[in-house]
């Protein structure tokens, strides 16, 4: 029978709940109560048919509680006058609230409700969008919302996360809880101290003013007779981001890879650098403007991703070319094969007509299903190889 049961009229009050709606109404929006429940009853012929069934459905209905039950009067040409269920009604937030056993949640959301409008009432239009998310965070909320108080009063502080000195804070409740407050500190700041530019959880400290960990670049230089810096020739260097772009060591080639032991292992070649590509993205060697002048090479898996990150980086310096990444490369170490777990299947702009054509042979495995090949696979003497035709004058 398809009549509505008590679970499934219940079911329809916990949807409501798990959309907010009945937490939003303590915060004195429009009231959704009283609550008409959606009700499937028999027909004329289930009445006749499915006498004894039905008489046991209303009596289910009767015996719920924290319902009101509006009847409607009807006669059956062989039952005679009878009352069936017509409407079913939760008058009250108070009765819905029991009926889900979330009285006790709704008491710590008033509650929330009340530190809210005492602390920050500019944000209690949140708590009517975000109910369950706020309830969910009601142990700490009293804390962020003191956190929020102290980043009004102190705005772009200019300090790292770790230094915000509140008494019961930690500073890794902020950092645990950055894209929440994000959207407490966009309601509650003055738009002039918040940086619109930066977003994301990456940005965090850029958009509301503190300081962020420095971002570090990690190099060689491969010119034994360099002696732009003294002393550091085939030293293995890392730079914060600022200090690297005003290094400037007069190289005219720069190597990029992503496999430490290719880093490390990478042959000495004059006039040259290598930096290891694994940990930042390709805007921190942006701040490098001599960068652009210099022969760029990147060497990276021959799969979809590492056609990817070539796209990505020629996004920062349009003249980067590929090393190692042709399908002759990859036909001659066949024996290396493996397999790409979660193959890239965008377009890329930016690869060379070559370099589309492999990538599209990848991703539509017409060589081999989810194919690669790791940079770390390729044979040293055929790096090397490589390097001489690369590097020898036309």
């Amino acid at each position: 029978m398809k009549w509505s049961t008590p679970d499934e009229l219940r079911a329809q009050l916990q949807k409501r709940w798990e959309r907010g709606e009945l937490l939003a109404s303590l915060l004195g929006s429009e009231s959704p109560f009283p609550i008409r429940l959606t009700l499937k009853t028999p027909t004329s012929p289930d009445m006749a048919e499915h006498f004894d069934q039905v008489r046991t459905w209303i009596a289910a209905l009767r015996a719920m509680p924290h319902c009101r039950i509006e009847m409607r009067e009807f006669n059956h040409r062989l039952l005679g006058a009878n009352a069936i269920p017509h409407q079913i009604w939760v008058d009250t937030l108070a009765a819905a609230l029991v009926w889900l056993g979330k009285k006790r949640d709704a008491e710590r959301f008033n509650t929330i409700i009340a530190i809210t409008r005492a602390q920050q009432p500019q944000l209690l239009p949140w708590l009517a969008k975000r109910p369950l998310r706020a309830l969910e965070l009601a142990e700490s909320w009293s804390l962020l919302l003191t956190i929020v108080g102290w980043l009004k009063a102190h705005p772009r502080p200019g300090i790292y996360l770790r230094q915000v000195d509140i008494p019961l804070v930690h500073s890794k409740l902020i950092e645990a809880h950055r894209a929440l407050l994000s959207e407490l500190f966009d309601l509650s700041l003055a738009p002039e101290t918040i940086d619109f530019n930066a977003t994301g959880v990456n940005q965090f400290a850029q958009r509301y003013g503190f300081l962020d960990k420095p971002h570090r670049i990690r190099f060689r230089l491969l010119d034994l007779i360099s002696t732009r810096l003294p002393g550091a020739q085939l030293a293995d260097i890392t730079l914060d981001a600022d200090s690297f772009a005003r290094l400037n060591p007069a190289i005219s080639r720069v190597f990029i890879t992503e496999n430490e032991i290719n880093f490390l292992a990478f042959p000495l070649l004059p006039d040259s650098m290598v930096i290891f590509g694994a940990g930042y993205g390709f805007e921190m060697l942006s701040k490098a403007e001599w960068l652009s002048c210099c022969q760029m090479i990147y060497w990276g898996d021959i799969d979809t991703h590492g056609y990817a990150i070539l796209d990505q980086l020629r996004n920062h310096f349009p003249h980067a070319q590929s090393f190692l990444m042709d399908r002759t490369t990859l036909m001659a170490f066949e024996t290396q094969w493996g397999q790409e777990d979660k193959p890239m299947l965008r377009d890329l702009p930016r690869l060379t007509p070559d370099e589309a054509a492999l990538f599209d042979d990848l991703r539509d495995n017409r060589i081999k299903k989810h194919l690669r090949l790791e940079q770390e696979r390729i044979g040293f003497t055929w790096v090397e190889a490589a390097l001489t035709i690369l590097t020898s004058p036309i």
